[in-house]
């Protein structure tokens, strides 16, 4: 397999924790409205669709999914085709489970490391406070629209910049799209939310 392609099956975990922290985010126009509207939220449910666009490929990869979250920092994000994998952060655990035969194996690679490292930041992105984080410079522009753009060298060979169309309705986003290049990004459209219902720990338990 193309080793680009696989990067392109394989980059959306690397993108989890960002994604979690915008899904909290909400309408709002100024960063202090956006932690206020931060703080209500204390459950959010959705499902997904990803689009993966690279020059390589004819078509998108299409994935789809289902996203919960629990504050302060319990998330289950879960691929449900073409590859069932789920990933589930809590009471400070990172766990992944794949897919292997119908049956969902927990895959402990050292890939969870660098997961552990963005959920670290979660906390702080959950409240708000995007404009705070060193590692992005972060601007909110009329539509509503956030842009975030690496500071640092490392990250930007990763990611050009991060777009994040808010909806008007408060703590619900409508798209986020993550550019890796001007022909290359990924672009996550966000369906049914729900916010603030009632979870318990057994909502973040595998069926295996």
């Amino acid at each position: 397999m193309d080793s680009r392609l696989f990067k392109a099956r394989n980059w959306p975990f690397c993108l989890i924790g960002i994604i979690t922290a915008l899904m909290c985010l909400g309408w709002a126009d100024s960063w202090q409205g956006l932690r206020e509207t931060a703080a209500t939220v204390s459950t959010v449910k959705a499902g997904f669709v990803q689009e993966k666009h690279m020059k390589i490929l004819a078509r998108p990869l299409i994935s789809h999914g289902n996203f919960l979250f629990q504050a302060p920092d319990s998330l289950q994000w879960e691929y449900t085709q073409p590859v069932k994998s789920v990933l589930v952060l809590h009471k400070g655990q990172t766990r992944r489970y794949v897919d292997k035969e119908g049956v969902l194996v927990e895959d402990a690679t050292a890939g969870l490391q660098s997961m552990q490292m963005v959920v670290q930041q979660i906390t702080q992105w959950l409240n708000g406070r995007f404009d705070e984080n060193p590692a992005f410079s972060a601007v909110l522009e009329p539509g509503p629209k956030i842009v975030m753009t690496p500071t640092e060298t490392a990250l930007a060979r990763l990611i050009q910049r991060i777009e994040i169309e808010l909806s008007n309705r408060p703590a619900v986003i409508e798209s986020v799209t993550i550019y890796e290049s001007e022909d290359s990004y990924t672009r996550l459209v966000f369906q049914n939310v729900t916010l603030n219902m009632p979870l318990d720990d057994t909502a973040f338990s595998i069926t295996k």
